[in-house]
């Protein structure tokens, strides 16, 4: 198995020295790797998510790494919640310079036209309208700190795979919302862009690859390579590698790209 390798740098460059990065949906893999490098590339790092014990866990991680933290748990659907988050970020560190917002769920693997139409709207607000509604309570700060947004989305923009429909749609309209961001607040001098990932390597894919490779009667390793193969560097990418890319959007290193959507799949596709 060509197995995806760890990032083979200790830290990410120091692209956010003192910055302060809003890092929403803090999960066991991305959200994670989110905040932890953007503390890695110099910032300080304020963390959204419902459950208080992973945001511990996390900030915890960002404040052994000499930078601070402040967990915030929030529901990121509630308006009066992301007003809180936002509050509560500004009075700690009195601006707000990046928004990585990689919250998200993944609806179930079903056809669009079976799928209930109500549930699609529950899935949109945290999907969609949840990130446009963070964005717009950030502006103030984000105009008069020159600052970006990085929204996380999802290789299945570009794939026809069955059974993603209302996810598919979801992405699709969350990359709709990063570009007209992108017009709207550009000439502002905030930049919004995207990163799109497919397979990551974390626990979650190891399950469900441990899962498949158990039903179809073949070892693990065959799943992996299997799909590693569909890669121009047959491995998979990692939540590190993925998050590398979203602190970069947010650096001044990216400061002349807005609007873009950055493919982290390790040559999956090509766009």
């Amino acid at each position: 198995m060509s197995e995806s390798v760890e990032n083979p740098r200790a830290a990410a460059a120091p692209l956010l020295t003192d910055k302060v990065v809003l890092v929403a949906g803090i999960g066991p893999g991305l959200g994670r790797a989110l905040a932890v490098r953007s503390a890695q590339a110099g910032a300080h790092v304020v963390l959204a998510a419902r459950t208080p014990e992973r945001l511990a866990e996390v900030a915890d991680e960002v404040t052994a790494l000499g930078r601070r933290a402040l967990a915030v748990p929030t529901d990121i659907t509630s308006p009066e919640s992301r007003e809180q988050l936002v509050q509560r970020a500004l009075d700690e560190f009195g601006r707000v310079d990046a928004l990585l917002n990689s919250a998200f769920v993944q609806p179930p693997q079903e056809r669009l036209l079976d799928t209930d139409v109500e549930a699609i709207r529950g899935w949109t607000d945290l999907n969609v309208l949840a990130s446009v509604g963070l964005v717009q309570q950030l502006q103030k700060t984000l105009i008069a700190n020159s600052g970006a947004v990085v929204l996380i989305n999802s290789m299945v923009l570009r794939n026809r795979l069955p059974g993603f429909g209302a996810y598919r749609m979801d992405k699709a309209a969350l990359l709709a919302a990063a570009r007209s961001l992108s017009v709207e607040l550009g000439p502002h001098g905030v930049r919004v862009n995207s990163v799109a990932p497919g397979y990551i390597w974390a626990d979650k894919v190891r399950r469900s690859f441990e899962r498949r490779a158990e039903a179809g009667g073949v070892t693990f390793d065959e799943v992996y390579d299997e799909v590693a193969a569909g890669t121009d560097l047959r491995r998979l990418p990692t939540p590190d590698e993925i998050a590398d890319a979203a602190v970069f959007l947010a650096s001044d290193m990216a400061s002349g790209i807005t609007g873009q959507c950055v493919d982290v799949t390790c040559g999956h596709t090509h766009h």
